[in-house]
C-alpha cells in the first residue's frame, strides 16, 4: 500500500470484553447505530469474522519447510488483516466510511489476482472436479472457501438492500477463488496426490 494511502491504526482499549449492552438482542455499528444481531449487515460481517477464524486454523497447520509454504503462510496472515478491514468496512455504513479508515481496495483485489495466476502457473491442469481432502491443509483451506463463499453470500444480499462499497464483494469473491488455487498449491508443496471427483465411484 502506498504511503498517501495508508490507513489510520486502530483506536481499541478492551479492558472489559462484556458489556450487557448487546443483551436485548442488538449491536451497535462503527457509527453507533444500534442494529439486530440478525440485520444481513451483521450476519455478512460476522461470517467474514468467521472466515478469518478458519483462515487462522489453516495457517496453524502449515509445516516449517519450504519457501514456497513460508510465502503460503504469510499471504494467508496478509488476508487475514484484510479480512479484519473488510469486517472494518461492512460495519459502517456508507455514509460514516471516512478517510483512513481501514477497508480492502482494488489493490487489494489486484494483488489476490496476481497471487493466483502465479501459484496457478505451478499447477496441472485440473480434468475433474476436486474433492476436500488429501491433506489437512488442503481440507481446511477448503473450510476457508466455503465459509468466504457464504461470506460473499450475505455480502450480495447486504448489497441489495443497502449500499455498499462493491470492493467488499469483488474481494470476497476473489478470495474464494484464491483458496481453491492455495488448496491445490499445498497438496502439491506437501507432495500429496489431490482427491479427484468420480462420478461413478459408490
Amino acid at each position: 500500500m502506498s504511503s498517501e494511502n495508508r490507513f489510520h491504526d486502530p483506536h481499541v482499549r478492551l479492558s472489559r470484553i462484556y458489556t450487557r449492552t448487546g443483551d436485548e438482542g442488538q449491536t451497535a455499528l462503527v457509527g453507533g447505530q444500534r442494529v439486530a444481531k440478525n440485520s444481513l449487515r451483521i450476519e455478512a460481517y460476522g461470517t467474514v469474522d468467521e472466515l478469518n477464524a478458519a483462515v487462522g486454523l489453516a495457517i496453524t497447520s502449515i509445516p516449517e519447510g519450504s519457501p514456497g509454504l513460508v510465502l503460503l503462510a504469510a499471504r494467508l496472515t496478509r488476508v487475514q488483516h484484510e479480512l479484519f478491514n473488510l469486517g472494518s468496512l461492512l460495519a459502517t455504513e456508507t455514509t460514516d466510511l471516512r478517510p483512513g479508515q481501514p477497508v480492502v481496495t482494488a489493490e487489494d483485489i489486484g494483488r489476490l489476482e496476481r497471487e493466483m495466476d502465479e501459484a496457478n502457473a505451478t499447477l496441472e491442469p485440473l480434468r475433474s472436479f476436486v474433492l476436500p481432502g488429501g491433506c489437512r491443509l488442503n481440507a481446511e483451506l477448503h473450510v476457508c472457501r466455503t465459509i468466504c463463499r457464504r461470506a460473499e453470500r450475505r455480502t450480495v444480499s447486504l448489497a441489495a438492500q443497502e449500499a455498499i462499497s462493491p470492493e467488499a464483494v469483488q474481494y470476497l469473491n476473489r478470495l474464494s477463488d484464491a483458496l481453491f488455487v492455495w488448496s491445490r498449491l499445498a497438496s502439491r508443496l506437501l507432495r500429496q496426490p489431490e482427491a479427484l471427483w468420480a462420478p461413478n465411484q459408490t
